[in-house]
């Protein structure tokens, strides 16, 4: 057997002064990192995600919003922003009663929403932004909220409450003709791209998941398998994914998922207590709310956007009250 032959010690020593004079270099002091970087960098991306070099288009169009100005949910207001964070106003003027539920026509030229009226009694109204004419819709139907308009600009479908039950309702766009979408018991509606469907979040068969049905009550489905779904949902442009949101009270996240309710993926950094979703008209962006810069505070809610690959989180609004509901349109 031939003998191994020892490895020089001087080598030994040398690896040994190596490690223990690298061992006591002063590392760098690293920069404090930027919350919405580190959100951004952080964004779980789905698998199946386009390369994010796709999404390339900046923010475009306006986003409404319920603006809590004074601090009581009472005298909720309803604003708009630009996409990009500019041009905040105030739309609503009645400081003395709630606003809520803001939606965008299909054009961006008017405004639906929900105000308190009386004890049970909310209604819808519909705005022209340009000249702030507000134009009233229901007449004491009852506890009304969550109107969005159809795409063809028709009818505007929105949310019943009473005392035993939820359902969808659907009215033409003037107010008349208020009638019940039949099976269709739950809240926060919102249209298909082509008008032919209408997705709200139910509990009519144990725990609230995302229905879908015909405006004429047929061909009912349930689609999402999420376990602790709240509402207000919104469908991707061309009809082929949709956005929610789900978890625990101050754990929720966005969610996004095909329009059968396959490959579902959350798209919010965790720790943010996400909601709301809304998609751009191009398809590129998703507004939400979140309190990731106020986590747990009451106020600290506001208005973040993000690549509808989840990447890229910007936040919008900076204010000491919150802002939440957000709707994008053009």
């Amino acid at each position: 057997m031939q003998k191994m032959k020892k490895r020089p010690s001087f080598l030994i020593w040398m690896l040994g002064f190596i490690v223990i004079f690298a061992c006591n270099i002063p590392a760098a002091s690293a920069p404090t990192p930027d919350l919405l970087a580190t959100l951004s960098a952080a964004t779980p991306l789905p698998v199946d995600a386009p390369p994010q070099n796709q999404f390339t288009n900046e923010p475009t169009g306006k986003i409404v919003f319920v603006c809590q100005l004074f601090k009581a949910q009472a005298s909720n207001q309803v604003c708009i922003i630009n996409a990009d964070g500019s041009g905040f106003q105030r739309l609503t003027t009645d400081n003395t009663r709630q606003h809520y539920y803001p939606s965008l026509s299909p054009d961006g030229k008017n405004l639906v929403y929900a105000a308190f009226r009386e004890p049970n009694i909310y209604e819808i109204y519909e705005m022209d932004i340009t000249s702030g004419i507000v134009t009233q819709l229901t007449d004491r139907l009852g506890n009304l909220n969550g109107p969005e308009i159809s795409p063809d600009g028709s009818m505007v479908a929105f949310k019943l409450s009473t005392a035993s039950s939820n359902q969808i309702w659907l009215m033409n766009r003037d107010g008349t003709n208020p009638r019940s979408v039949p099976n269709a018991f739950g809240w926060d509606p919102t249209w298909s791209p082509d008008g032919a469907f209408i997705l709200f979040a139910s509990d009519m068969q144990g725990p609230i998941q995302l229905y879908r049905v015909k405006p004429d009550g047929s061909e009912l489905l349930k689609i999402s398998d999420l376990p602790a779904i709240r509402g207000r949902s919104d469908w991707s442009p061309d009809g082929q994914f949709i956005v929610t949101y789900s978890g625990a009270p101050w754990n929720r996240d966005v969610y996004i998922m095909n329009s059968d309710g396959s490959n579902t993926r959350m798209l919010t950094p965790t720790g943010g207590n996400s909601q709301g979703p809304s998609i751009s008209p191009d398809g590129q962006w998703v507004a939400f709310t979140s309190y990731y810069d106020n986590y747990r505070v009451d106020n600290g809610c506001e208005i973040y956007i993000m690549r509808v690959d989840g990447s890229d989180v910007r936040r919008l609004t900076s204010n000491d009250y919150c802002d939440y509901q957000p709707r994008w349109g053009p």
